[in-house]
């Protein structure tokens, strides 16, 4: 019962990436990625409730470091005995607020445990399956439309509620009542009725980052490379520009990197493609 709750997923084609981006933060080139297969992708984020649950079932030990931004410098420095039980709210985090705080590799092991207890093919999303999913057949930049005021009503984004004039990030006019971190599932889900795929946190991913993209695959599976550096992660956070909360934008991070604006949800495979 403690099970993430999934979403069913539809086959279906879409244009992956863009043709911009930033500097060396290349989105491109557009490529037409075919999913010929039902997945299921958490209809929300991991929570710090079930993160603890594979905590006390397994004895993992996650990352006992953060790195946290210092607004007054500017600069985000890494914090030894800060974590996902103590990500430096100035609270406690809630029991439905999703668990931050945690690397890669800890986000791998969750994963892997849910499988084991299941007998189900859980895993992290793919880059494909997780921009498709985000944009849920919109056509836009932003899966609701081309409008940025929009979007406070479909997630925690870096708004006029979370604005400060220390920092150099734009943000849209607009409240969405959430000046940080919030619980999962507060806001408009998107047409496959999936929850913060926007905003919230950025979530870990399972493909290594690779720019530009290769020419293969275009099938929703995952880029892998040996001796990956660096891996994907999108979504943006509470406290990420709006620009980069696109689902096109592609984070690249190390595997060991914790920080406090970076969580993670579940996929799990259906089965064998659709003949259809």
């Amino acid at each position: 019962p403690t099970c993430p709750r999934m979403v069913v997923i539809p086959p279906g084609r879409f244009a992956m990436g863009s043709w911009g981006g930033e500097v060396e933060r290349y989105e491109g080139p557009v490529r037409n990625v075919t999913i010929d297969y039902t997945f299921a992708v958490g209809q929300y984020e991991i929570t710090n409730d079930q993160f603890a649950e594979f905590i006390a079932a397994t004895g993992h030990t996650p990352a006992d470091y953060c790195n946290l931004l210092f607004v007054d410098e500017l600069e985000v420095r890494t914090v030894p005995g800060m974590n996902w039980r103590d990500p430096r709210y100035g609270r406690p985090p809630a029991g439905d607020e999703p668990v931050v705080c945690v690397r890669q590799t800890d986000a791998l092991a969750y994963t892997q445990w849910l499988a084991a207890q299941t007998g189900k093919d859980y895993r992290l999303l793919t880059e494909a399956e997780w921009e498709y999913t985000a944009l849920a057949g919109s056509d836009f930049a932003f899966p609701w439309g081309p409008d940025l005021e929009s979007a406070c009503a479909h997630g925690n984004v870096y708004d006029q509620s979370a604005l400060d004039e220390r920092l150099p990030i734009p943000a849209p006019n607009c409240d969405d009542g959430s000046p940080g971190v919030s619980p999962v599932g507060q806001y408009q889900p998107n047409a496959f009725g999936v929850y913060d795929m926007v905003g919230n946190v950025w979530e870990w991913l399972s493909d290594c980052y690779v720019v530009p993209y290769p020419d293969e695959p275009t099938d929703g599976s995952a880029v892998m490379r040996a001796g990956c550096e660096r891996w994907v992660s999108k979504g943006g956070s509470w406290r990420s520009s709006i620009l980069r909360q696109r689902p096109a934008f592609r984070g690249r991070d190390p595997a060991d990197l914790s920080t406090q604006i970076f969580g993670f949800r579940v996929a799990r495979s259906l089965g064998e493609p659709d003949p259809s």
